[in-house]
């Protein structure tokens, strides 16, 4: 048995190796041929039209293909280049502006993930009879009882479990995660050490397609009719001023508002159906149950019998909660206070065992319940 947990000597197992052209995945790679594995690098190009950002860089950008090459022929792998931007466009941008156009806050990295990422780069690695694919996310991949279990990273601030929820057990299987045990640190060392030229590279920060976090210039150029002029309501229904299209807000947003009152004023609903955007005080954002579609579980319904936790956004912190599950709806009641949950943002459920904090699966966010109102 192999590092990787494969029946076969290192020189005899294929690996896929998904090459962005950032550091984790190139010190991923680099690590792979340095253990003697039959190693080939895949890079993904997404997107065209990439401009660049003030504050960071995209991903699946033409620098980033070129870095991923260079890196391939350094450390002396083969390296392909597979040209997914009509998947790309069809199930994650167009994705994208559907949900901001229907007032939710989508998560496209998640969809990219479980898509071009994960599902049609899973079935090419299967193509190449490779018996793995290997990834430089940060996230723990365990395995028990014949079968793996993902967890979130020892490097909690760059965990990534969140975004990869959407992961189907066979999947899961068939993935490995170098880096879930490591920290950012130890893997830029590891990459300064090997003499790779992306050693101080910039992480990615913007979503690929879009440029300097600019959503509505995307939105403006693929879906113009999006910006119709509607009204800003208050939790009564009462007109309070006029909004310049909803993909402008998001719910919890303060900013952008311009309107004044005795208390500042907060988004916390948007009605897609009759173009409103509903605004009201702060207290009027904490959310007690969220209500989840498509869900995807990778644990057994037992595990949710008891008080879990739940993340609500990337960036968040884990949540108490309980997990009711409706056929193909979960019903989650957040036992802790929490503001400005969004339709259109992921669920990710979670419990805590002796290894660490265990990926149960998770859902997209439908509808939301305060005192006030739902969505």
């Amino acid at each position: 048995m192999n590092s990787l947990g494969i029946n076969k000597s290192n020189k005899e197992t294929k690996v896929v190796v998904a090459m962005s052209g950032g550091v984790d995945s190139s010190v991923v790679a680099a690590l792979m041929k340095e253990e003697g594995y039959n190693v080939t690098g895949i890079t993904l190009k997404l997107y065209d039209d990439i401009k660049k950002s003030k504050e960071g860089r995209q991903c699946c950008a033409g620098q980033d293909i070129m870095d991923a090459k260079r890196v391939s022929e350094k450390i002396n792998i083969k390296h392909k280049i597979l040209y997914y931007q009509k998947k790309f466009r069809s199930e994650v941008i167009d994705s994208f502006i559907d949900s901001y156009a229907a007032g939710e806050t989508p998560i496209p990295c998640v969809q990219c993930n479980q898509t071009v990422k994960f599902r049609d780069l899973f079935k090419y690695s299967k193509d190449l009879k490779a018996d793995a694919l290997i990834t430089g996310h940060y996230v723990s991949r365990i395995k028990k009882n014949g079968h793996a279990s993902m967890y979130r990273a020892k490097d909690y601030s760059r965990d990534q479990s969140y975004f990869l929820f959407t992961t189907t057990q066979e999947q899961l299987d068939f993935l490995r995660f170098p880096l879930g045990e490591i920290d950012k640190s130890e893997t830029r060392s590891i990459a300064k050490k090997l003499n790779l030229n992306v050693a101080d590279k910039p992480d990615s920060q913007d979503i690929c397609f879009v440029p300097n976090g600019d959503y509505s210039s995307v939105i403006q150029k693929f879906r113009p009719e999006s910006f119709k002029k509607g009204k800003i309501i208050d939790l009564k229904g009462k007109q309070i001023g006029e909004h310049e299209g909803i993909i402008n807000y998001t719910i919890g947003q303060r900013k952008g508002i311009k309107i004044s009152g005795n208390k500042p004023l907060y988004v916390v609903n948007i009605n897609a159906g009759d173009n409103t955007v509903v605004v009201g005080n702060k207290e009027n954002l904490e959310i007690k149950e969220i209500q989840l579609r498509d869900l995807n579980i990778l644990a057994s319904k037992t595990e949710f019998e008891q008080i879990v936790n739940v993340k609500v956004r990337s960036t968040g912190k884990l949540l108490k909660a309980k997990i009711n599950f409706d056929n193909d709806i979960a019903k989650v009641e957040i036992l802790e206070k929490e503001i400005g949950i969004s339709p259109g943002q992921a669920c990710v459920f979670y419990s805590k065992d002796e290894v660490g904090d265990k990926v149960l699966g998770g859902g997209w966010i439908y509808k939301t319940f305060n005192n006030n109102l739902s969505t």
